[in-house]
This record gives C-alpha cells, structure tokens and sequence, in this order.
C-alpha cells in the first residue's frame, strides 16, 4: 500500500492577511477546520501542518493534531513542505511515496478532493505533480488577483498560471475559465528535485509556486475537480467560507 502523507503548509505573517490561519470561522480557527477535513480522507497515512509559528504548533497540538517546526525563510508552501517531507521522514524512519499539500487556506477542502489529486499518480507512474482545477462562475472572480487561473492544453496539462485575467478578458463559452484550487500532489521524490530547483522568473512575477515546475520543463496534470472551493486570500471572504461550513 502507497503511503501518502498530506502536509498543510500555514503562517501567521501572511502580507495579505496576517494571522490568517489562526482567524475564526464559526468560532474554530481556520486551520483547526482545514485540519480536521483534510484528516477524514481515509486513503492518508498521515495528515501534518507545516509551519513556521509556534501558536499554529501548539493549537494543532491542542486539538490532538500533529504540527512540524519549519524555517521561517520560506517564500512557497511548496519548499516549507519538502522542508516536513525530510523531518518527518528521519523522525519516522519512513519513506513516503506521495506527497498532497492542501493549503492552510483552503477549508472548503474535502476529503474526495484529495483522492481527486492524487488518483492519477497511483494510476499513471510518468505523473509527477497535479493541481485540481475549478470553474470560475463569475466577472469578479476572473478579475480577482487572489484567484489564480490557469489555462490549460488539450491533453489538461497546465500552460501558465496567473494572477491576471488569462486566457482573455474577452470571455467565450469556448474557453473554460478555470482556476487554481490549491490541492497539489507531487510524487515523493518530485518534491525532492522541486527545492534543488532555483527559484524562476515566472515563479516570482506570479507569486505561484508550480510556475517554477513548468519553467523547468516540466509538466502539470490538471485534474477537474466537482467540488466547490473558495480559498480565503482577505477578510471579507470569510462570509462565503462560513456559509458553506454552516451547511456542510
């Protein structure tokens, strides 16, 4: 059996939304509610936040969760997750074969869409990373910097990602206008080369971290995913989060 560790990457000096994670939703702190979805997918060996601040440390203690110490320098989720991946693996003496990482934004997470992601790395072996894809439904979502879309070739494997308005302004009902959904699946070893790569030019300009994959040649399964997620980038997204939790 694949063992296959899901990590929540989280920080409190957000530039956007500091103390995000820590933030309430319905009374629970945001990575208290990311936490708890993320665990109840079945198919995990294990679920760990990744963080850098001792108050996200000791309340996923707290709530009987597990939580590793990272550097404070990391600029992507993605280099503060290997960073987990390599204690974990040395304080567990394990070697794991697949790595999620759900940001610690995220808590419309659900478990299916973790087996979503990471499906097609059991399936398909030349797969080394994928990212969910959602639909954008509105004018303001598209505009919205906060929301990362990202276009995509014939074979669903991911072109660009940007902040911007791509692949036009011009909307058609030809062309899908898909979204980012920070549920990212890299094969173990992947990881590992992703942090021995240097930081690129698109990955800085975009402020996302899989732009640092396609710069290097390599490529991104995008997996369509039927579940509604809505990431919380400021504070005024919180209303909409809650309401679906309310419901859920």
């Amino acid at each position: 059996m694949k063992k296959i560790l899901a990590l929540i990457p989280a920080r409190m000096g957000s530039s956007r939304f500091p103390g995000k994670p820590m933030t309430p939703l319905l009374g629970t702190p945001m990575i208290g509610h990311v936490y708890k979805r993320v665990s109840e997918c079945k198919i995990l060996t294990e679920t760990v936040v990744a963080t850098c601040d001792l108050e996200i440390m000791n309340y996923i203690s707290s709530i009987g969760g597990k939580a590793v110490m990272t550097g404070s320098h990391h600029e992507r989720a993605s280099d503060r997750c290997a960073e987990a991946l390599e204690k974990l693996e040395k304080e567990n003496n394990i070697v794991y074969d697949v790595v999620v990482m759900i940001q610690g934004d995220e808590p419309m997470t659900c478990a299916e869409m973790i087996v979503e992601s990471i499906s097609p790395l059991l399936s398909d072996p030349s797969i080394k990373v994928t990212n969910l894809l959602g639909k954008i439904e509105s004018v303001d979502e598209f505009e919205d910097r906060n929301c990362i879309k990202v276009v995509c070739d014939l074979d669903s494997n991911a072109l660009y990602f940007s902040r911007e308005p791509i692949p036009t302004r011009t909307r058609s009902t030809r062309v899908p206008m898909g979204k980012q959904v920070c549920v990212i699946s890299f094969t173990r070893d992947f990881l590992l080369e992703y942090i021995n790569m240097s930081p690129t030019p698109l990955e800085i300009a975009e402020s996302v971290d899989i732009m640092r994959v396609l710069e290097n040649g390599i490529k991104v399964k995008m997996i369509p995913t039927i579940h509604k997620s809505y990431s919380i980038d400021i504070d005024q997204d919180k209303k909409r989060v809650e309401q679906f939790l309310t419901s859920n």
